[in-house]
Order: structure tokens, then sequence, then C-alpha cells
């Protein structure tokens, strides 16, 4: 296999991961003179602040999700491929993807992260996270399935375990999904399973910290922590998840919570790729960077957005916050300073301009923070509204989803609590289980063989 792209005379610079920085950057490099790859493994951008209401069967993905392609329609200069990226070989100016070798002249990874389990394969295997679309249509499927089942269900002891959802990580994620989850029970329960009393629902939601959104100050803290016991989250602050057995939380107190809706959101560590100098990777996996976003110890190959931790800001000694806005600034000044460098010009150092961050918890109920500006309640909600809906891609997606927030808010209804399961093809399954054994950097490790002759001045090198 190969990526099938004409290597010709332009520079070519190599985005991995389509999130928020690498879209960003992708865009912004139009008409720059480089030749753009972007790898990703799915072939849309997703949109991870509005992945709970997926989960929770308040939207469909297709609302939060926009095909690259799509994005990228008659821009010239531009390439997508579908493929992981398995390895980086700075020093050979390549990295090695499940579809075959690339080389390039910049590099750019902004792969993001994904679920961290802390080193517990136990809780890994059992756990559900929600970091992306799919594992959010897992974990909604999960939860109408055990609803499902639970008023079929003749053991009152695997009914209660069916209808106890924990809720692991008190961050954003948690308290949205602790939030909306609540509301389902409130609003949801009683008018599809009248048979069934909604009381018999139990939303847990532990942390091993103090406080909730601990990104943000104790004052939202305070207020998140206050609208969810409102709503009836049991929280539980400065516990610690050690085991899941036996449909049993285990606490490292010892005690248990019985559930077998298991969702993990507890926090995230950086894409990881083979061959990458362990002296690069810093705290929660992120790749060290310099004031440039360039990788430590290279010259053309980048770091931005969740993926990179820069270091020297004595605002942001532990890394800058890993949220959409730091990834798109990093992108939009990359793209510049990547231009520069074309032109012989010196490239400007990253500084983060806080526009604030904010959380909602449930209808009219939400935590904002701007600057010196705090706001909770009904105002931030809708603050947190027009913010999301503002940066959803496309006209339709943005329609689709201001339209289903209306007919949800007056009617109190999420019409879409459909289970369906994906069947992958026998062919494709087959092509992934090829893909999977193939070595890395079995490729790499072979020279190539010198030319025969020399390529004509128009020819084209595929690589």
């Amino acid at each position: 296999m190969s990526l099938n792209i004409a290597k010709d005379s332009k520079k070519r610079v190599v985005i991995v991961g389509g999130g928020f920085g690498g879209l960003k950057l992708a865009n912004k490099l139009k008409k720059s003179g480089f030749q753009v790859v972007l790898i990703d493994k799915n072939n849309y951008h997703q949109f991870p602040p509005l992945i709970y209401q997926v989960a929770s069967a308040g939207m469909e993905p297709t609302s939060i999700s926009f095909p690259f392609r799509k994005i990228f329609q008659h821009r010239k200069d531009f390439y997508f491929r579908m493929a992981e990226v398995r390895a980086v070989f700075p020093e050979k100016n390549m990295i090695q993807t499940s579809i075959g070798k690339a080389e390039y002249d910049y590099l750019v990874l902004a792969a993001g992260t994904t679920t961290n389990f802390f080193g517990n394969k136990h809780i890994e295997e059992e756990a559900m996270p929600m970091k992306n679309v799919s594992e959010a249509m897992g974990l909604r499927n999960a939860l109408l399935a055990n609803l499902e089942r639970a008023v079929t269900c003749s053991n009152k002891q695997e009914q209660q375990e069916l209808l106890n959802i924990v809720v692991v990580g008190g961050g954003a994620t948690g308290v949205e999904v602790a939030g909306v989850l609540s509301e389902m029970k409130k609003f949801v329960l009683p008018n599809d399973y009248p048979d069934m009393p909604s009381s018999l629902m139990h939303i847990y939601l532990i942390e091993a910290g103090s406080r909730l959104l601990a990104g943000m100050s104790e004052d939202s803290s305070s207020h998140a922590e206050q609208f969810l016991r409102e709503m009836g989250v049991n929280i539980l602050l400065n516990k610690r998840v050690t085991d899941y057995r036996d449909h049993k939380v285990t606490l490292e107190d010892g005690s248990e919570i019985a559930t077998r809706t298991f969702i993990w959101v507890s926090g995230v560590t950086g894409v990881s790729f083979g061959n990458m100098n362990t002296s690069v990777i810093g705290r929660g996996g992120r790749i060290k960077v310099d004031a440039f976003n360039r990788v430590e110890g290279t010259n053309n190959v980048f770091a931005i957005g969740d993926l990179c931790i820069l270091s020297g800001d004595e605002d942001y000694p532990n890394g800058h916050p890993q949220l959409a806005q730091v990834a798109i600034q990093q992108g939009e000044l990359l793209a510049k300073n990547l231009i520069r460098l074309e032109k012989g010009k010196e490239m400007k150092p990253f500084h983060y301009r806080n526009l604030g961050s904010m959380a909602t918890v449930g209808r009219n109920r939400a935590v904002a923070e701007f600057s010196k500006v705090k706001m909770q309640g009904w105002f931030a909600w809708v603050m947190w509204l027009v913010v999301h809906l503002r940066s959803i891609l496309g006209v339709r997606n943005k329609v689709v989803v201001l339209l289903n927030w209306v007919w949800n808010y007056f009617t109190y209804d999420q019409s879409m609590r459909m289970i369906v399961y994906a069947r992958k093809a026998k062919e494709i399954r087959d092509r992934e289980a090829i893909e999977a054994t193939t070595h890395w950097g079995k490729d790499l490790m072979q020279e190539p063989q010198p030319a025969k002759q020399e390529p004509q001045p128009n020819s084209k090198e595929i690589v």
C-alpha cells in the first residue's frame, strides 16, 4: 500500500490529526505554496464538546461530525488519507502509517489525546470510555440496552445494577455526562418506561480530588456541585476508584457500588507514536515543545494542541490547558510560522490568549468564566449554547443542532433513543486484521535501492 501522492517541487507539510488544531492549520495553509497532507484514522472531524449528547441519545453523531473531504473540496495542493501513524523517523524525514510510508519537509503532530486509565489494565478492559463518537455510540447502546433489560428483569439485585450508573471523573465531561443522565432520569424514564419507577435509577459521580471542575475557579466548582446535587446526582469527592469486578466499582476505602454501567472519563493521555524518543515525552504523555511548538531536539517536527506541552510559560508552568482554543491558536500561529520559515524570517513564539472556559450541567444550568467575569445559571447556559453552536462545522449541522436543542427545550423529549449495533463487513474486518499484524518498521528497515536512471525534469515521485 502507498499514500499515492505525487512529490513535486513544493515543500510538503504532513499533519497528523484533524482535530481543532490540525484543521485550523490545514485551513490557514491554503494558497501558502505548500503541499498539505492531512492524515487521520477517521474520515471526519468530530466536535468533542458535544460527544456527551450523542452518548445520552440527545443528538445524532452526524450532527457533530463533518467529512474532511467535504471540508476541503476543490482545494488545490491538499490531500487527505485515512490512516493511522505508527512511527515517526525524524532522522529520515519520514513517517510510517498503516497504509505505507510518507516523506515530509515539515511534520505536525496534532493527534490529540486518548483516555487515560492510569495503568489499570482491568479497568481499561471493563470501563466505558467516551473520548470519540464511536465510543459515545457504544455507550448510548449500553445505556439504552440496560434500561430495556431492567424493565424485564425479575432479579431485583440485577435490576438495581442495571439502573445504577457510575461516572468516574469530575472534570467538564464528567459533570456534563452526570447532568444529562439526571435529565434523562427526570424527563425520559417516566414517559418511556412508565411501568418502572424512575426513582430506582441512581447516578454517581466520583472524583478523586477535593472538588469538581478542578481547571476552573472554586466558585464555579461549588456552583456546579450545587446544581448536580439539586438534580439528584450522588457526588463522591476525595474517592479513588481502584477496581471493577463482578459488576461492582471498588473504591480505595473498600466501599463498593453495584453497577453495570461503568463510565470512565477520569483523564486523558497523549496519543503515542512508535520510535519517538522517550526524552521528549512529558507529563500526561504529552510531547515537549519549545515556544514555537517545535518538538525538542528537532528542526522540522512540530506538535500542537492537547498532544503537546510547552514549557517555560510562567502563566502555565504545567503546560497549557487541554482546550480547543489552545489548539486553534497554536494551529493558526504555526501556519504563519511555517510560511515565515520558507521566507527566511524568524518565527514568532506562542502566547495563549485565554478566552475563558465553561461547562454545562443541564437545562438552564451552566458555569462560565471569561477573564475576570464569572457567571452561572441561565445566562451562562445561553452563552454555552451560543459558543458551541458557532463552533460546529457546516451550516446544515448548525441548523440541525439548533432545531434539536429548541425541540428538546420545549418538549422535554429526545427522540433518538434507538439501539443500533453496527457490523463491519467481512472485507473490512479482514483488511484491518492484516494491517494490525503488519510491522510498522518493516519498510523503513530496508534501504532504498539506487535508481537506474535519473528522472525527467517533469516526472513525479510517488510517496
